[in-house]
């Protein structure tokens, strides 16, 4: 049974719905007694990080989790579910006293900048579809793995190249569950064909490949639903980048089997459904 959370922040009836038509069995719950037994557990959500750090310590769902990800039980977190798996958050923080979350991963979540290195000015929050990258470069060589030799180990390594992708500048309203159809993915797909992707961005069937399971299938320059104006922090935890101000964190994994993205698989159409169908795979396994 796969535990989707309910803090009273998520998407929940959508992230159960994917899951089921992925082939899993889910069970929306609050109670941490639920999730502590739990083969697999799906951390969804929409709002502040420290409202719903909050919430979740108050229901005791903070330790049952992180009890159990460390315990090696398969784990996904959604956009905001994602950000929680850091040390801490500054959404809806006192200035200068962050929020504590899961503790998994090291650093604090910030906001998004509004303007990029060259003073270009973005639409905050970062809404609509996006792609998701190979890790950035950081001083010409990969993002250094934990314990491991020549880039992150969730990357295939035979044809890696660094560089600055190309990011959208979507305009649409964020779709919550009985909110507003995403804008058409089609149209994106049209305006970048015809080499509009630079060499460092490939797009879907080019050669590069993650190697990260989660990832199984799914092509570096693939598109995917965003809405959200904090970011994560970039280390050897990242498994993909996305750029719209920056680029910035679009998915992490910590150990074998615990994995966050930062965009909604269950407002990703295709390719959202295959994150769903793959993470299913994973709790499969055992």
């Amino acid at each position: 049974m796969i535990a989707v959370v309910d803090y009273q922040k998520g998407n929940l009836k959508s992230v159960e719905r994917g899951l089921i038509a992925a082939g899993g069995e889910a069970l929306i719950t609050a109670d941490a007694s639920e999730i502590a037994k739990a083969d697999a557990i799906v951390l969804p959500g929409v709002g502040a990080f420290a409202d719903a750090a909050a919430t979740m310590c108050e229901l005791g769902q903070m330790e049952a989790i992180r009890d159990r990800v460390r315990a090696g039980v398969p784990f996904l977190g959604i956009c905001l579910g994602e950000h929680l798996m850091f040390e801490h958050g500054v959404e809806g923080a006192p200035e200068g006293n962050p929020a504590c979350g899961l503790g998994l991963l090291p650093g604090t979540v910030v906001a998004m900048p509004r303007c990029d290195a060259q003073g270009k000015t973005f639409k905050v929050p970062h809404v609509g579809w996006n792609t998701i990258e190979m890790p950035s470069c950081n001083g010409g060589a990969a993002v250094p793995p934990c314990g491991g030799v020549g880039g992150n180990p969730v990357l295939k390594q035979s044809s890696l190249r660094c560089g600055t992708a190309r990011g959208t500048s979507p305009d649409s309203a964020a779709l919550l569950d009985g909110g507003q159809a995403e804008p058409e993915l089609s149209s994106l797909r049209s305006e970048n064909a015809g080499g509009a992707f630079p060499d460092s961005t490939p797009q879907p069937g080019s050669d590069l490949a993650f190697a990260c399971p989660l990832f199984n299938g799914i092509a570096p320059g693939e598109y995917f639903y965003f809405t959200h104006s904090f970011i994560a922090p970039t280390g050897s935890h990242t498994i993909a980048e996305t750029t719209h101000s920056t680029r910035f964190t679009s998915a992490v994994q910590y150990g074998d089997r615990a994995f966050g993205v930062q965009f909604h698989p269950e407002k990703s159409s295709d390719a959202g459904a295959r994150v769903l169908a793959n993470f299913v795979a994973i709790v499969a396994r055992g």
